[in-house]
């Protein structure tokens, strides 16, 4: 009887262990911590590669964008909180490239949760979005980031190694582009 509570004990110990590795696995990016690690396609523009400070081909990881500061969307198409939110994030690009202290230091990519190329494309041309676009077709970096409702807003501050600290990850809309880049540069340090 005894060797069988502890049986018991063990097994249940173990697998609440196993649990919460589970769960842990699947949450998204923390402040303080880091991305998981996730590959894009190199954008098949030179607008994007350029953008992006990128050379090549083949696949990316989100530091490897030359930026001090990236700003990433999760989005779908056919979210209509992203939809209502996409003139305010083009507003926020628009605000950072036109700012000669930011431009080049803060960069903006979005991608679309199980979006196809397609989709990434018809959401780019139907909110004339600025920024490189990426689909998630498989739903990997979706899964990777926690399978987060969209939108979702994570920033990165890359640091010169090649390191980088996330410093936003939260669920929703930016509501205002000025008071976000307001918080986004006071977390960053960036002036």
């Amino acid at each position: 009887m005894k060797k069988t509570i502890i049986s018991i004990t063990v097994i249940i110990f173990l697998f609440s262990g196993f649990v919460a590795v589970a769960l842990a696995a699947n949450e998204p990016p923390k402040e303080g911590g880091m991305l998981p690690d996730i590959k894009l396609q190199m954008p098949k523009s030179p607008e994007g590669k350029n953008y992006l400070g990128l050379k090549g081909d083949g696949s990316f990881t989100i530091p490897q964008i030359k930026a001090n500061v990236v700003i990433i969307e999760i989005y779908s198409m056919y979210c209509p909180y992203c939809q209502k939110e996409a003139p305010i994030v083009n507003e926020l690009f628009n605000l950072i490239e036109k700012n000669p202290d930011l431009k080049g230091k803060i960069k903006i990519i979005g991608i679309g949760a199980g979006n196809t190329p397609f989709e990434v494309d018809t959401f780019r041309k139907t909110y004339d979005i600025p920024f490189p676009l990426f689909q998630d077709e498989d739903f990997s970096i979706h899964k990777a980031c926690g399978e987060v409702r969209t939108p979702y807003f994570i920033a990165i501050k890359i640091n010169k190694k090649g390191t980088h600290q996330v410093i936003y990850s939260e669920l929703g809309t930016i509501k205002n582009a000025e008071d976000f880049l307001k918080m986004i540069r006071k977390r960053s340090g960036l002036k």
